[in-house]
């Protein structure tokens, strides 16, 4: 029996980008876009209502904006986001992770890059695009900045740091799997007791926590 295919919700303001995201997507056998959104209010609504597994979300949409949309969907645990923008200032992906958004990607992506992050987040796994994650490590590891234990890494038990640990390297919940000798279902219920015990709202923010605690070599 095949797997159910990804849900997705796309949100943007710009109707011909949305049609253009839904060709992409559609295209994929995977893949089905069960609706779409044209603010940020609207996002949040569709999203209550058919229950997607991935939002796919612009930035600057009229009424609450994406990261304010995204805020809520993840607070509510409505569904993965995975934001989509063509600006990549920092404060943006700083603002979108701190919302708990399972990615962060520019328009500029190409459609197969687009499928696979979408395939990603629906997984559980975190997606960045090359050029934030190359700035989000320039910051992480700039020489002033100093390991800080975020609240609850104490709670962790020796496992539990080891996902950690893999999580601040980017690894997926496939390759924690094979790392520390686990299965996938198991790998996932680490992930979630991680996030629970440090208070996060995603993986990537757990990345950056590792980070932090200067967990990653």
């Amino acid at each position: 029996m095949s797997a159910e295919p990804v849900r997705v919700v796309v949100a943007d303001d710009q109707a011909a980008i949305r049609t253009g995201l839904v060709m992409i997507l559609d295209s994929a056998p995977d893949i089905t876009v069960v609706g779409e959104a044209a603010d940020g209010l609207a996002a949040v609504a569709t999203a209550r209502e058919r229950k997607p597994d991935v939002v796919l979300m612009d930035i600057r949409m009229p009424g609450i904006d994406g990261i304010e949309a995204t805020r809520r969907l993840i607070a509510e645990s409505v569904c993965e986001v995975l934001v989509l923008t063509t600006f990549d200032l920092d404060e943006y992906v700083d603002s979108a992770l701190a919302a708990g958004a399972a990615g962060f990607l520019l328009k500029s992506v190409e459609a197969p890059a687009l499928l696979a992050a979408v395939r990603a987040v629906a997984k559980g796994d975190g997606v960045l695009a090359p050029e934030i994650t190359r700035r989000v490590i320039a910051r992480l590891g700039a020489p002033a900045r100093k390991p800080v234990r975020p609240p609850g890494l104490d709670e962790l038990t020796p496992r539990e740091l080891d996902v950690l640990a893999c999580l601040g390297r980017g690894l997926s919940n496939a390759e924690i799997s094979a790392e520390l000798v686990i299965s996938e279902a198991t790998t996932k219920t680490h992930v979630s007791r991680v996030l629970t015990k440090l208070g996060l709202r995603s993986r990537v923010q757990a990345a950056i926590a590792a980070q932090d605690a200067g967990l990653v070599g």
